[in-house]
């Protein structure tokens, strides 16, 4: 996941400036990119602008700096699209924020897209509980200078014990959240709608 993703998927939400941008990363989007410098996110709209990914127009502000407001072209919501609902590859952490941030922009998804998404991240986690949970954590010790090798032990095993309830939390999460999304607790959308399809349908009816 670049920056640019991020940065599409909010400028498809609403149009904004960069400021609007950094804001939204240092606290909405802090746990998608952490630390994201001023200058990043303008090189990164720079960048985007000449690949014709979005536009920008000048609001004149009397007395402070002009304002430019980013959209996104046509161009650029097919990049974004091409993301978001593209193949998903799991990575090594689950806590790693790939997945987190394709489910924060989730309302351009269809709900079977999600779903597809969601049984790639639950089926991969399985996998890695199958496989990891109960490996041989035994360490053979050999330390060159003083270490507490019953303290490192103990740790370890609270370590692994918090890990696997942390693991295990996110896939009783993801699970309920395929239930409910299957069960249509969270949109009256049709499983293959795509965001818009309703309104569209109303408007020519």
């Amino acid at each position: 996941m670049k920056l640019e993703d991020i940065l599409l998927g909010v400028l498809l939400e609403h149009p904004s400036t960069g400021y609007d941008l950094k804001k939204y990363l240092d606290v909405h989007g802090r746990f998608l990119r952490s630390n994201t410098q001023m200058s990043q996110v303008y090189r990164s709209l720079a960048a985007m602008e000449k690949q014709g990914w979005i536009t920008h127009t000048v609001e004149p502000r009397p007395g402070a700096q002009d304002a430019k407001t980013y959209r996104v072209t046509d161009e650029g919501a097919t990049v974004f699209l091409d993301w978001l609902t593209g193949p998903y590859q799991p990575p090594s952490r689950f806590q790693d924020p790939e997945f987190g941030a394709r489910l924060s922009f989730a309302g351009f998804m269809s709900a079977e897209q999600l779903l597809r998404l969601l049984d790639v991240e639950i089926h991969t986690r399985q996998e890695e509980i199958a496989r990891y949970r109960f490996r041989d954590r035994r360490e053979n010790w050999a330390p060159t200078i003083p270490f507490d090798a019953e303290f490192a032990d103990s740790l370890g095993e609270r370590l692994h014990t918090l890990g696997a309830a942390a693991i295990d939390a996110h896939v009783a999460a993801m699970t309920e959240l395929r239930k409910d999304l299957l069960d249509g607790k969270l949109s009256s959308r049709s499983l293959t709608a795509l965001p818009g399809d309703l309104d569209r349908s109303e408007l020519s009816g």
